[in-house]
């Protein structure tokens, strides 16, 4: 069966090699804007826009895609757009827990499946110069939140409940149940 990945993250695609998984990559033109609060929701709307801007292209075979945000206190941070914003997020994270919430959509044979994994991550107080680090490396710009949990923020977290891989961007457990429940098909 052919696989096809609907996203231009180096991270989830980066995931499904060391799966072993044989696949495209199809970089989705697709419209990321929403008026949508509930990340659940948010990320299965955006994961499903994604997947079908490339349906079309990959009708003879699986289309995964994903989108994922990050959450605190009710607001949805999605990628800072500089350094500012990153510096703005990376404090609202310091010190605290937040959810990280990502969605999956899977195009396959007529079907169109979405579903969502929510992660809670728990950050150390970071300082000023803690979070400067990070910004200097440019490890926030193309990362949710602003961070990347296998990069330099690891040193500030205390811990995580949940799916590791979702805080990278693809819940692979949430991908392989619902292949299976939904679909019938085993990814590896």
């Amino acid at each position: 069966m052919k696989v096809y990945l609907a996203s231009s993250s180096p991270r989830r695609r980066e995931i499904l090699e060391n799966l072993g998984v044989k696949f495209r990559v199809v970089r989705p033109e697709a419209d990321e804007s929403s008026e949508i609060t509930e990340p659940g929701a948010l990320t299965e709307l955006l994961s499903r826009r994604k997947a079908e801007a490339v349906a079309e292209e990959c009708r003879d075979g699986l289309v995964i895609a994903c989108d994922t945000v990050v959450c605190v206190d009710g607001t949805i941070l999605g990628k800072p757009a500089d350094p500012d914003e990153a510096r703005k997020m990376l404090r609202m994270l310091s010190g605290r827990a937040h959810r990280v919430v990502s969605g999956i959509c899977l195009i396959y044979g007529g079907r169109c499946v979405s579903a969502h994994e929510v992660t809670r991550v728990i950050f150390d107080e970071m300082s000023d110069g803690d979070i400067e680090k990070c910004v200097e490396l440019g490890e926030p710009y193309d990362k949710a939140g602003g961070y990347a949990v296998q990069g330099t923020a690891s040193l500030y977290i205390r811990g995580l409940e949940g799916d590791y891989f979702n805080v990278v961007g693809l819940p692979v457990n949430l991908l392989r149940r619902t292949l299976k429940a939904e679909m019938g098909i085993d990814l590896v």
